[in-house]
């Protein structure tokens, strides 16, 4: 791996305004080429959106939808990492040549080539399908890149099985955070009233995006995604009222270690910007282990328990 300069977006994007996302993903792509960065990443779906196709028709989510090869969105993301001289990650609703949508993340690169991950985990809307693949790709400045979209990287088992195809970056795209959540411990609602006021009284909102609804529970795990496989991870998210929930934006950026290379709990659009630096990765904790394996042991991860269940089911059930 080279050293690279990546960034990581929060952004809080207009549901269903296509034309309006994309001007706010060119907005910080400018913004990042004047800081030199190489590798920028936005959040899940941020140029459809998000939270509001729960509610939609499926013939709501098909005029959301377009196709990757040809479509306008991934049209315009190459168009800007050829211009910008960047690798350019985002999220949309992709409509598959047979027919099927997926929760689709697009990296477009400056050599013209587009890699894309089908979120593994879907459970926004009965309509879009779950990819059955992960994806490593290698990218032109120099890395080895993995993606997972949100839900993705709360099994622990994507993010080892990317390690392992040998990715160096993982791209974290989500819309999380604020969340409705069925487990008692984790997350919360935030109030809209608080984003609202945000700029007449942003310690109070910040004060939500740093506790346990926000920067809190993103730190109980996602530092541990980075640290068991020797990662750079870049955590990009929405930020600020969707639909009816309050995301919390923490753009972050962790090293190999699981430190924190750069963050944000500012209640606004905001991009963090770190350099990556490959001499880290080598000697990293996770990545000594990872030569540790006995995969001769692991049979187990491979056969179902019984207890499986589709992640819209675990995602919406409320815990008594």
């Amino acid at each position: 791996m080279n050293p690279i300069k990546a960034a990581a977006v929060q952004f809080n994007h207009r549901p269903g305004d296509k034309d309006y996302n994309l001007g706010r993903v060119r907005h910080f792509v400018q913004e990042a080429r004047q800081q030199n960065v190489q590798l920028i990443t936005f959040p899940e779906m941020c140029l459809t959106g998000y939270w509001h196709v729960r509610n939609l028709s499926e013939g709501e989510c098909r005029a959301l939808a377009e196709p990757i090869e040809g479509g306008t969105s991934t049209t315009a993301l190459k168009k800007m990492a050829i211009e910008f001289d960047m690798t350019i990650g985002a999220g949309l609703i992709e409509l598959a040549d047979d027919g099927r949508m997926f929760n689709s993340y697009v990296v477009a690169m400056p050599d013209g080539e587009v890699a894309v991950h089908r979120k593994l985990h879907c459970f926004i809307s009965e309509h879009l399908s779950s990819g059955t693949e992960f994806t490593v790709f290698d990218i032109p400045q120099g890395a080895r890149v993995g993606v997972l979209i949100c839900y993705d990287n709360n099994i622990v088992e994507n993010a080892r099985i990317n390690a392992l195809m040998g990715a160096e970056i993982l791209l974290s795209p989500h819309q999380t955070g604020g969340c409705d959540s069925p487990s008692p411990h984790c997350m919360g609602v935030i109030d809209t009233e608080l984003w609202e006021n945000r700029h007449a009284d942003p310690d109070a909102i910040e004060a939500e995006f740093q506790g346990p609804k926000g920067r809190q529970w993103l730190h109980r795990w996602l530092p541990a995604r980075a640290h068991d496989n020797g990662l750079f991870l870049l955590f990009s998210n929405g930020v600020g009222i969707d639909d009816d929930e309050v995301r919390t934006g923490n753009a972050m950026i962790l090293g190999p270690y699981g430190e924190t290379l750069a963050e944000t709990w500012k209640a606004d659009d905001m991009m963090v910007v770190a350099d990556l630096d490959p001499t880290l990765q080598p000697t990293s904790t996770g990545r000594r282990w990872l030569k540790s394996r006995r995969p001769d042991l692991y049979r187990p991860l491979t056969i179902a328990t019984g207890h499986e269940e589709d992640t819209r089911t675990i995602r919406f059930r409320k815990e008594n």
